[in-house]
Parts: C-alpha cells; sequence; structure tokens
C-alpha cells in the first residue's frame, strides 16, 4: 500500500520509464470520437475544472488507455494480468483546499458502467493538502481486493452504510470505507464522513481537503475489460 500511496503522489514527477506493455489504438474509445484518450502510463490532462489521470504505476502491469469526452464523463480500457497487487488507478481529480470546519457542503454523484469480472474496486480517494491522511471511500468492489487495515465497525454515513477500516501504509494513515452492497450510481454526501472521522472518532484535527479523486483501483483485468464513468459531479461550498 505505501508503493500506491507514494506513486500517486509522485507521478506528475516521474518520467515515463518504459512502455507498460503493448498499447492499443483508438479502438478502446468509445465509438464516438473521444475529446482526449492517452496511452501513456503517466496520461493526463484537465478538462471542465477536473484533472484525468491514466496513472499505471503498479509492477506487473499490463497496458490501459484512458478516454474522456469531459472531466465528468470518461472511461478505461485495462488489460491487466491476473496477478495480485494494485496495477493502476485512472482517476479524475477535483481539488477543493478547504478546511473541515470552513466546509459547509461536499458532495459527490457517480454514475458508473464496471465488468463484471477482474479484480478491482470503484473508489473515492480524498487527501488533506499535507498527504498525511487517505480516505477511501468504495462504492463497488469486484474480485479479490480488500482495505487496508482492521475492520472498525460499520456506521451509516453521508447516504450510504460502510464497513470501516483503519491501517497505515507507512506513509501516511488510510481510513477506508466499504459500502456494504455494489452501487453503480448514487450520491455521497462526503462532509458528515470527515466530520465523523474528526468529531466522533478524533482520529485526524481540522485538515484542509485538498483532492477529491475518484477511479477505478484495479488489480487485474485480464484480456481487457472497459469502466465506464457515465457521469460525475464534485461540489463544494
Amino acid at each position: 500500500m505505501a508503493a500506491r500511496t507514494l506513486s500517486r503522489l509522485t507521478r506528475l514527477a516521474l518520467a515515463p520509464a518504459l512502455a507498460i506493455g503493448a498499447t492499443v489504438g483508438l479502438a478502446s474509445a468509445p465509438a464516438s470520437a473521444a475529446v482526449w484518450n492517452s496511452c501513456d502510463q503517466w496520461g493526463n490532462t484537465s478538462l471542465n475544472g477536473y484533472t484525468l489521470y491514466n496513472n499505471i504505476w503498479g509492477s506487473g502491469a499490463g497496458s490501459q488507455c484512458i478516454w474522456a469526452n469531459s472531466g465528468t464523463n470518461w472511461g478505461v480500457w485495462a488489460d491487466h494480468p491476473n496477478t495480485g497487487g494494485i496495477k493502476s488507478y485512472p482517476d479524475a481529480k477535483k481539488v477543493i483546499n478547504k478546511s473541515i470546519t470552513s466546509l459547509s457542503s461536499l458532495t459527490s454523484s457517480y454514475n458508473v458502467t464496471v465488468p463484471s469480472s477482474g479484480a478491482y474496486n470503484t473508489s473515492y480517494d480524498i487527501w488533506d493538502t499535507d498527504y498525511d491522511y487517505e480516505i477511501m471511500l468504495w462504492v463497488n468492489k469486484t474480485g479479490a481486493v480488500g482495505p487496508l487495515g482492521t475492520s472498525q465497525g460499520t456506521v451509516t454515513l453521508g447516504g450510504h452504510t460502510w464497513t470501516v477500516h483503519k491501517g497505515s501504509n507507512g506513509a501516511n494513515e488510510v481510513f477506508s470505507f466499504i459500502r456494504t452492497s455494489n452501487s453503480t450510481s448514487g450520491t455521497v454526501n462526503v462532509l458528515p464522513i470527515l466530520k465523523w472521522i474528526k468529531d466522533t472518532k478524533g482520529w485526524f484535527g481540522n485538515e484542509t481537503i485538498g483532492d477529491v479523486q475518484f477511479g477505478y483501483e484495479i488489480t487485474s483485468s485480464s484480456g481487457g475489460l472497459n469502466f465506464q464513468t457515465n457521469n460525475l459531479t464534485v461540489s463544494s461550498s
């Protein structure tokens, strides 16, 4: 897990080291022409206030291409081998840069189409500006994947019921909220989750929330699988 976090934090500082497997052409994107696509390991762009990342960071990764019609409508084709370890986290990021107490709202809506095979989770990855704390919200999962740390029980917050795990990867604390049933669409009220961690559990103080990321943490997708974000919105005030 430490490698996953450090790789995400340094991904823009790293030059593409090697071609990751055989890349595919535009056939992996939707039939309608996307406004942006990339098969580069660290491919990224900004659209409509969101930053998109291909983000192939794990060892033993295969091929992966990302496409986007907008910052809120995008997808990924990935062909990663059926081996252990996270291979990538293609995602869209919205920058918040507000402290928890200065936020009056922080919400997100999602609508995805995901495969029934492979090993992956669809998740939010929320960071403070110092990258001391990572809050993951898994809205669905398939295959042999699981969160870091130990179970802290079940809680209903932000419109969903979650099993909470708390742990550390050696670089930062990780709080994982795993939805008790899979969902491919919905709205998450994120602020009550942050306040529960801060006020009810006391696991951190009045942190400044930097990034809200949403994407697919892929362990395996052998043969090539499609992950599509039909719509994503992240809003704060």
